[in-house]
């Protein structure tokens, strides 16, 4: 065994003792209000809270007198330099990216392609409609008998994807790119832009450029760099004490950097590429045109057995036939509610990806409310967050040195990331139960997102509404956005591990017969790693291998159960790392006021980020 697998192998194991742990006594736990029974895969929802030693320990802090003297003074002055020596260093190397600072040309260009490639996802380019619609290949039901057919390059596999995001698309392109037949259904009535732009990290570019060099040379062309700059965790407002160290609102508390693990793994730098750019170049690049057809959802599939493929029923009636179906449907996935015998109401509506842009804002109320119920049907976990997202047309005044970072705090925290284009996309977390709307606009209040915002993140006077004056960086992006560019929704993720006894599960997580998961649909998480879209762009990537090695039809099933085992560990990893960061960050303002422990976890946070990193940016996957 060589050393490289033997670090490999004990990164693994500790990560699932990480992550065991974390869901037997970490410090959160389902508070009554968000409770839900069990469901058939006996999965509990949570909702984020301290509890445990945390709890006691935040009880105790309350009670003590409180001794100004050692409050008192100014955080260091190390903590205030954005690119410390150990990431200059690295951004030094020769192979680094070097940075090529914002300017006008570069500006206009990433806009106005960005803008472009929105108009032409409306226009319906590239899309399955009219007579090509009548006469599409899946429409037939090819006459089989037991047993199935051999595969051949002329008579390839044909292969049906259930969901037009990142993970349907790049399911669709592998599996053009290996010969099969393919066809995309996407249930949005436009593919209408949501979202801001993607960080297609190191790991997600690797596995693009193996199924596609030309996708993987536009996406990289048309991004922005963004592992030439530092990143990490900051300090939203003043806090800790001379025992446990002192820190001013905007200190940073780690920093590093993306790009050093990265060039050790062989890997390229991670760009980040507006949403509609990368459908643009997916559609024009991955496969014909004519392979997307929206408003297709698919309300359910028939397994015909011994080889013979799948029968799908589409939402309006169409039927549809292929060898393989996959669900790249998000994580509401119809496909996968069939697939586990979830409960009538588990597939909802997917507001994200191609879908999430064609509801309006009534809509996305209702939504809210709703989707607390498909959640609990669907063995789906709240995380305990709702969250504020946007787009800000904005030069950010610390782009040229900062390219992500989060602002900390106790009940919320502010993530920023250059979107390119001198844009930044941010994210304002709030702890909160799920299904709560924001009120509607009045003419007192015309903007009510932004007044709750300017309220949460306050930077003058007495501060929020626990006394605490933020970093001024929170509301210069949030005042650089109007309520119509702001989003809101609550996070949900999965169990990272599986929580079932079933024999058919535990050897194929994923996959049954002809049917298989991918991305959110078979593992949603957090979005604290920015691993969600590369994590499903592996899995485009391995499923399609696994795919490519079928000679038979009745090979099929082997394949999909194998791609399952073969991910669901590093997935679970990856998924179990984000649900825990996301949950610590609920106390992580109490362990920085106790003496010893603030220094020692910040200093364990600093040292661990470039081996998390390292687990994540794999040349192999």
């Amino acid at each position: 065994m060589t050393n490289r697998s033997t670090k490999r192998i004990a990164a693994t194991s500790l990560a699932l003792a990480a992550i065991s742990l974390h869901q037997s006594c970490a410090f959160v736990t389902p508070s009554s209000s968000s409770r839900v029974s069990p469901t058939k895969l006996n999965v509990v929802g949570e909702q984020a809270s301290s509890f445990g030693p945390a709890q006691v320990l935040r009880n105790l802090k309350e009670t003590l007198p409180q001794i100004q003297w050692l409050a008192d003074g100014d955080g260091s002055p190390s903590n205030k330099i954005d690119i410390p020596d150990h990431v200059a260093h690295v951004l030094a190397q020769p192979a680094a990216p070097k940075r090529e600072a914002e300017n006008e040309d570069r500006t206009e260009r990433i806009r106005v392609r960005a803008k472009q490639a929105a108009e032409d996802a409306m226009k319906l380019r590239g899309m399955l409609t009219g007579e090509d619609d009548v006469k599409a290949w899946w429409r037939s039901q090819r006459s089989l008998s037991e047993g199935g057919r051999t595969v051949t390059k002329e008579d390839p596999l044909t292969v049906l994807v259930a969901g037009g995001g990142l993970a349907g698309l790049v399911v669709a392109a592998a599996c053009h790119a290996k010969g099969m037949k393919v066809a995309l259904f996407e249930q949005a009535s436009s593919y209408a832009p949501y979202g801001g732009p993607i960080q297609v990290q190191s790991n997600a570019l690797r596995a693009l450029q193996q199924i596609n060099p030309k996708i993987y040379e536009e996406l990289v062309s048309a991004g922005t760099c963004t592992a030439d700059r530092v990143s990490g965790l900051k300090i939203g407002y003043r806090k800790g004490n001379k025992l446990a160290g002192l820190y001013d609102a905007g200190d940073w508390l780690v920093r590093f950097d993306t790009v050093g693990p990265a060039l050790e793994a062989g890997l390229p730098a991670t760009v980040v590429v507006d949403r509609p750019v990368i459908q643009q170049i997916l559609v024009k690049h991955g496969f014909p045109e004519g392979t997307v057809r929206i408003k297709s959802r698919i309300d359910k599939f028939e397994d015909l057995g011994k080889g013979r493929g799948v029968a799908v029923t589409l939402e309006d009636g169409t039927k549809a036939y292929a060898d393989v179906l996959v669900g790249a449907d998000g994580i509401w996935s119809q496909v996968r509610k069939n697939l586990h015998g979830l409960d009538d109401g588990a597939g909802g509506f997917a507001a994200s990806g191609a879908a999430g842009g064609a509801i309006d804002d009534a809509e996305a109320r209702k939504l809210a409310r709703d989707t607390v119920d498909i959640a609990a049907k669907a063995d789906r976990r709240f995380s305990g967050f709702t969250c504020y997202a946007a787009l800000a047309s904005h030069r950010a005044s610390n782009i040229e040195n900062v390219s992500y970072q989060i602002l900390l705090g106790e009940k919320k925290y502010f993530v920023s990331t250059d979107g390119g284009g001198e844009r930044q996309q941010w994210f304002a977390l709030i702890r909160e139960p799920a299904g709560g709307v924001d009120p509607e606009p009045t003419p007192e209040d015309p903007h009510p997102m932004l007044t709750r915002l300017r309220k949460e993140f306050s930077c003058t006077g007495s501060g929020d509404d626990d006394g605490n004056v933020w970093d001024p960086f929170a509301l210069e992006l949030i005042n650089a956005s109007s309520d119509d560019d702001i989003k809101r929704r609550d996070l949900y993720d999965g169990a990272p591990l599986l929580t079932t006894l079933d024999p058919q599960r535990l050897l194929s997580p994923w996959a049954k017969g002809p049917v298989a998961l991918c991305g959110d649909a078979a593992h949603p998480m957090m979005p604290n790693l920015g691993q969600g879209g590369c994590q499903a762009t592996e899995d485009g990537y391995r499923l399609v291998e696994e795919l490519s090695n079928v000679q038979h039809t009745r090979d099929v099933p082997g394949a999909l159960g194998g791609y399952s085992r073969v991910r669901v560990i590093r997935t679970a990893i990856i998924q179990g790392f984000a649900q825990l960061g996301s949950d610590l960050l609920v106390d992580f303002d109490l362990m920085m006021t106790i003496p010893l422990l603030g220094p020692f976890f910040l200093t364990m946070t600093q040292l661990s980020m470039p081996f998390i990193l390292r687990y994540l940016y794999t040349p192999s996957f």
